[in-house]
């Protein structure tokens, strides 16, 4: 588990560093696909194989994958393309000018970045600024949703272990085509921003219905809106990564996944007990979804700070990043 969030955030800067910006959503969609099309993968061949081989075979594929990392891919290097001035403090940089042409020197940042870097990291942006508010609190309702919905479903309609084990290869299939064939698709054509409004949009609306399921066959229907939740996370990584240059794509992914990371740790702390509490026969009023419905609100949050995002244009930063110099 250590190691299962920085494997995400590095797959992510990787691939910012070797794919133009206006094919980042699309990349990160499909990059997205896959992680679903390998949940499926692995939660079928779970089902053909005892306890310990599963361990085993879980082990010899990440052995296999950390084998093809070491031989197939190369040490991404920044071009010199992006933000000319470093966003974090501290960080070397001396740029040097030569007939037009501008050789960025930096060095690798060889400390921790500490609080007060991360904080200056998302002071370099508003949008980046927008972005974390909007991972935050759809983290929060992630978190939420992976800690209350099995259990209010299992209160509410007596669920099995099967029934759960269907859900998640219904949500899991539908998030893989999804991501694999549509987002690329619409991607460029009605860019990140809307399919991150779009996909918080759908997510709010998903939760809500939950929250007032009224028969077993509600939560399988609502399967449907995951075609298009699963375009919040592509969209909003493709953002944030369009927001800073190629010497800080590492650090701009991690600082989105320490976010979600946060987030996913309090949200438990916070829906767990209001489930339970409107679950049993002291609550307030009676509405069992009431915990699903604030998970609704805060994916409502998160939408609402995700059409404030303008468009994201890197030539934008760049202007910036020179005015500065000149400054």
């Amino acid at each position: 588990m250590a190691s299962d969030g920085s494997i995400n955030c590095l797959a992510l800067a990787y691939l910012a560093d070797n794919i133009p910006e206006r094919q980042r959503a699309s990349a990160f969609g499909i990059l997205a696909g896959v992680g679903s099309a390998a949940f499926v993968s692995g939660t079928l061949t779970a089902r053909f194989l005892s306890t310990a081989s599963t361990f085993q075979v879980a082990a010899v594929v990440s052995i296999l994958a950390a084998v093809y990392m070491r031989v197939f891919l190369e040490e991404s290097l920044p071009n010199g393309h992006g933000l000319r001035q470093p966003i974090l403090k501290g960080e070397p940089d001396d740029i040097k000018y030569d007939d037009d042409r501008v050789q960025n020197t930096s060095q690798a940042f060889k400390r921790i970045p500490s609080i007060g870097d991360l904080i200056c990291l998302m002071r370099s942006s508003v949008t980046f600024s927008q972005a974390t508010v909007v991972s935050l609190f759809n983290s929060l309702a992630d978190g939420g949703i992976l800690a209350t919905l099995l259990y209010f479903l299992k209160a509410r309609f007596h669920f099995n272990k099967n029934q759960f084990a269907d859900l998640m290869l219904i949500l899991g299939v539908a998030g893989t085509i999804s991501q694999l064939l549509f987002m690329p698709i619409l991607a460029p054509v009605i860019g990140e921003q809307k399919l991150l409004s779009i996909g918080l949009l759908m997510g709010c609306t998903n939760m809500f219905f939950n929250s007032m399921a009224w028969s077993v066959w509600v939560p399988y229907a609502c399967t449907v809106f995951s075609i298009f939740t699963v375009f919040v996370q592509p969209s909003l990584r493709s953002i944030v990564s369009k927001q800073v240059g190629p010497n800080e794509q590492g650090k701009a992914q991690g600082c989105i996944s320490g976010i979600s990371s946060f987030a996913n740790i309090i949200s438990p702390l916070i829906f767990s007990p209001l489930t339970a509490l409107f679950l049993s026969e002291g609550a307030p009023f009676h509405f069992p979804g009431f915990s699903i419905m604030c998970i609704g609100l805060a994916m409502m949050i998160a939408f609402i700070q995700s059409i404030m995002i303008r468009e994201v244009s890197s030539s934008d930063h760049k202007t910036e990043g020179n005015h500065s110099m000149e400054a």
